[in-house]
Parts: C-alpha cells; structure tokens; sequence
C-alpha cells in the first residue's frame, strides 16, 4: 500500500508538471531523492518513462479531433491541414529524437543529478521572465494552421535544449513558439502535439532497453505500479491542461520563471547543506 501511495505522487507531479513549463524530469529526479519507489534502479527508470503515457493519453483524448485527420466529418481541405500539422510536429521532433537516442545513456550518466536540475530550473526560469517582459517574438501566428515548417524546425531546434534535465520539454518549446512568433495558447498546444510522438518514443526506448537488461519480466506489484502512475498522471493533466490553457489567455508565463528560480535556489542550499 505505502509503495502504491509513492505511485500516485509520482503521478501527481508527472501529470502535473509535464505541462506546466517547470520541468517533470527535473521534479521526478528531485523528488527520487526524497521518495524512493522500493523498486530495482532499472525498473524505475522505466516507471518514470511510462508513466508520462498517462499524461500523453490525456491530450490525445482532449484533442484527438484536432490531431486524428479522418472523421468528425472533415472535409478534403481539413483533412490535409491535419496532415499538414503532423508534417510540422515530425518535423519538429527529429532533432530532439535523434540526439536523444544517440546519446541517450551519457545524458543519463553524467547529468541527471540534483546540481544540474537546480541550475537549469533558475536559468531557465530567467529566461522566461525576460522573454516575457520584454516581449520578444512579435507572437503574430494565432492559428496551428498558419504555423510554418521554418517556425516547426525552430521549435525542434528549441526542443533540443532540453535534452538536459531541469529544462523542461515543455518550457524549451513553449519559449522557442514564442520568440519564432506564436502566440501563447498556440505555442502550448504545439507543444502538446509535440510530446505525443516524443513520449511514446521515449517510452518505447526504455522499454526496449529493459526488457534487454532485464528480459520481459515484471512482478505483479510493478505491474500495479505502473498502471497506478499512468492513471493517476493521466487524470490529473486533464485538468491540468485545461488549468494552462485557460489561465495563459489572461496571464503571461512570469509566475513560471519565478517559480523554478526559487524552487532552484531551494534546492541548490538544500543539497549544498546536507552535503
């Protein structure tokens, strides 16, 4: 029971900060540090992966009108503009997928710690602000349908940073939509579009590569663990993603700078004490 109630705070923090642009690796790395799973190194690595299907699960239910390219009645002509936007998103994702893959393991190995985690979350963070106190990008693309392949590679380019734990998928993205000119609710719905064929790699990736350490073995426990971390992180970005969504069209992104500047700063003096 105590390591299915560690399940559902993981997926608490999975669905709740896979959106919101403060970083779940970074979250899920430190709150590892606090909460262990009673479960072997290599099987939480998976867990922290396939959980994030739940949160995935939840924007391809909430938008699979806008993203499935048949039915609903779509004619020819929408029909294509769906295509089209999933020629953005592909297009959008190799870079991150390849480097991913490629050096998957180093980044695993060198940069998945505490220090890491805390300097991106204040670096980025001060990006935010500054990106949005300034203003910059002319945010003139109001529409997914006007998104341009030029702005989809930019974004992909953006995503790339990300790569390093404490970033934020979703905060380098949503940062690259803005500065190439997207508009607030369209940068993070692109942003969402962009985590469906990320994640499901992702998750894949892990799966396979334990399934090679380890084999196709899973005790029952880690089966319910798995399951209970996919639902809860699915239930919670619905609400979630509609949260995000209707706060940023009154408000800007700050308040998220200012957040992973102090929890950065709470977490740099807490290890740097207790070390």
């Amino acid at each position: 029971m105590i390591e299915i109630l560690k399940a559902i705070l993981f997926g608490i923090v999975e669905g709740i900060t896979e959106w919101l642009p403060i970083s779940s690796t970074g979250h899920m790395i430190l709150l590892n540090d606090f909460i262990n799973l009673n479960v072997s190194d290599e099987f939480y690595k998976l867990f922290e992966v396939v959980i994030q299907l739940g949160a995935i699960l939840a924007v391809v239910i909430m938008y699979f009108k806008t993203i499935c390219p048949i039915g609903f009645g779509k004619t020819k002509k929408e029909t294509n503009k769906t295509l089209n936007l999933w020629g953005k998103i592909i297009v959008a994702c190799l870079p991150a997928a390849v480097i991913g893959i490629l050096f998957d393991d180093w980044l695993d190995e060198h940069l998945y710690n505490s220090i890491v985690v805390s300097l991106m979350l204040i670096i980025y963070g001060i990006i935010f602000i500054i990106v949005e106190s300034k203003r910059i990008g002319k945010r003139t693309t109001k529409d997914l349908d006007k998104i341009t392949y030029k702005q989809a590679i930019g974004i992909g380019a953006f995503q790339l940073l990300s790569l390093i734990p404490g970033t934020s998928r979703s905060g380098a993205t949503i940062i690259g939509g803005l500065i190439l000119g997207l508009e607030r609710s369209i940068a993070a719905e692109f942003t969402f579009f962009l985590a469906i064929p990320v994640m499901v790699g992702a998750s894949l990736l892990k799966l396979l590569k334990y399934i090679l350490d380890v084999g196709f073995i899973f005790q029952s426990s880690e089966v319910i663990l798995l399951l209970v971390g996919c639902l809860v992180a699915f239930i919670v970005s619905i609400l979630i993603i509609k949260f995000l969504m209707n706060y940023i069209r009154k408000h800007d992104f700050k308040v998220f700078g200012y957040y992973r500047i102090v929890l950065g700063i709470i977490v740099l003096l807490y290890f740097a004490l207790i070390n």
